[in-house]
């Protein structure tokens, strides 16, 4: 089991010319890592989603792939921090039975995807500041910090998640917990479902 456990950051400027989050609705979460075993999962998680370039997310269509949720916003330090080791993962996994859904939690689509371009995410995304569905289906199985990240297992189930940032570490060790497929043979050929494309 993974015994890593995340760097709490405060969220806020760091001169990169994003605004400071002070005054928005976040807490802070203090790096806890925490693994769930199988037999004691909860009810699968559920929602659906716009994209930021406008597609939909559905979780149930996400069935049998590990699933890791993140949560963030332009503007929280912490998420600017994990965004190049999430994107990193997310090169290194996605061929190996995992799909990554970002859940945006304040931005506009201009603003969100002004994010993602800057830090090169490549993983979609689902803005939630309107209809607030992700947040709500997180509702008592994740901490209310941002950044949140949880793994679902290929039923759904919540396996593990972090209240705070994390490294790649942390989060290629969850996913290997969580049971991701192997890294694939050095010229095999890529497991086509492991990318869910955003219908």
């Amino acid at each position: 089991m993974l015994l890593a456990a995340a760097t709490v950051s405060a969220c806020g400027g760091d001169g990169d010319g994003l605004p400071d989050a002070q005054g928005q609705n976040w807490i802070a979460g203090d790096g806890t890592v925490a693994q769930t075993p199988p037999g004691e999962r909860g009810e699968p998680i559920t929602f659906t989603g716009e994209t930021i370039d406008g597609g939909t997310i559905d979780l149930a269509e996400l069935r049998g792939q590990i699933v890791l949720l993140n949560t963030w916003f332009a503007a929280c330090g912490p998420c600017r921090e994990e965004a190049d080791d999430l994107q990193q993962v997310w090169e290194e996994y996605s061929q190996r039975g995992v799909q990554f859904v970002g859940i945006n939690t304040y931005d506009t689509a201009a603003v969100a995807e002004s994010f993602n371009r800057s830090h090169g995410i490549t993983y979609p995304s689902v803005l939630d500041a309107a209809s607030g569905e992700a947040v709500l289906a997180l509702r008592g199985v994740a901490p209310q910090a941002t950044p949140t990240t949880i793994v679902l297992d290929t039923e759904g189930r919540v396996a593990a998640r972090v209240s705070g940032p994390a490294d790649a570490t942390t989060f290629a060790g969850l996913l290997d917990d969580a049971g991701a497929a192997p890294a694939p043979a050095e010229g095999a050929a890529p497991d086509p479902a492991g990318t869910a494309a955003a219908a």
